[in-house]
């Protein structure tokens, strides 16, 4: 220890003061400078590697991701280069990272987790920037997966971040990933009504409109004998992106087509009998009046 005050204590007598604030100085100018270079190539770089990576028409969010890492990795470069021009080796900062990192890893495990499951993602790629998804329990269109975490739109505009680890590790379901999909809709009529009707109303509905898919066929068969209906299913192939549109249309059209069949659509319905019940007591005075 002593040799070292020493040394230091030489090296300031040998030198004056001007001369250690202008050393001082000079060197923070030059890391300052080599650390807005640095994040100016990693801007570049990632701008440069995005451009060929979307050329080749590579996947969006495999894309965004890697754009992501290449700007880290380079911007820790220059954070290395510029700590070192200060006069601090290269080699004990780094020693420093690693041993803080592992610290830091270990406290941190589940980001970690979140990392790993994002890096998953990007490799299989079971849904893409503009899918509509269920997963991690939330239900919404893709916005971008970052290194621990995945941003998702609801259908009603709500911004959900939703953790790698919580995505990857359960069920995805994605609605977008096929061009066709189908229908499924229960629609019930009265047990008097003539099933034939019911039947031959329901896939004209589905043929005369022009967004259901010829190919597959449409199935419209009896499903269930309700306790107050007998219910259909009707099951029409649509695009993907037609989904919601013919559904609410189909049921509508259901509805005013059965109807003017002379087919009833049966209701819960709730009968209340009221009972008039005479109190004893007041029998007993009549009587005794």
């Amino acid at each position: 220890m002593e040799p070292m005050i020493d040394a230091i204590q030489n090296y300031f007598a040998d030198k004056n003061v001007a001369d250690i604030l202008i050393s001082a100085g000079i060197s923070l100018v030059l890391a300052l400078v080599i650390w807005i270079i640095g994040r100016w190539i990693a801007r570049i770089s990632s701008g440069t590697l995005r451009k060929v990576l979307v050329k080749r028409e590579v996947d969006i969010v495999l894309v965004d991701f890697l754009t992501m890492v290449a700007s880290i990795l380079i911007s820790v470069v220059a954070a290395v280069a510029a700590i070192d021009q200060l006069g601090i080796p290269a080699t004990s900062f780094l020693a420093i990272m690693g041993a803080a990192g592992l610290a830091i890893g270990l406290a941190m495990k589940d980001s970690l987790s979140n990392f790993a499951s994002g890096v998953m993602l990007v490799m299989f790629r079971p849904f893409t920037k503009g899918d509509f998804i269920d997963a991690g329990g939330v239900t919404g269109t893709v916005d971008e997966v970052r290194l621990v975490s995945t941003t998702l739109t609801t259908p009603d505009n709500k911004l959900i971040t939703v953790p790698n680890a919580l995505m990857f590790n359960g069920a995805i379901t994605n609605y977008s990933a096929k061009e066709t999909r189908r229908l499924d809709m229960v629609i019930g009529v009265g047990y008097d009504d003539d099933l034939k009707v019911v039947a031959d109303v329901l896939n004209k509905i589905c043929a005369d409109h022009s967004k259901v898919l010829g190919e597959p066929a449409t199935g419209v068969f009896i499903s269930n004998l309700g306790d107050s209906s007998v219910d259909f299913s009707m099951r029409p192939w649509v695009n993907t992106a037609d989904y919601w549109p013919v559904r609410a249309e189909l049921l509508k059209a259901a509805k005013i087509g059965l109807e003017a069949a002379g087919c009833n659509i049966p209701y819960p319905q709730t009968d209340v009998h009221l009972h008039q019940v005479q109190d004893p007591a007041n029998d007993e005075s009549a009587n005794e009046k």
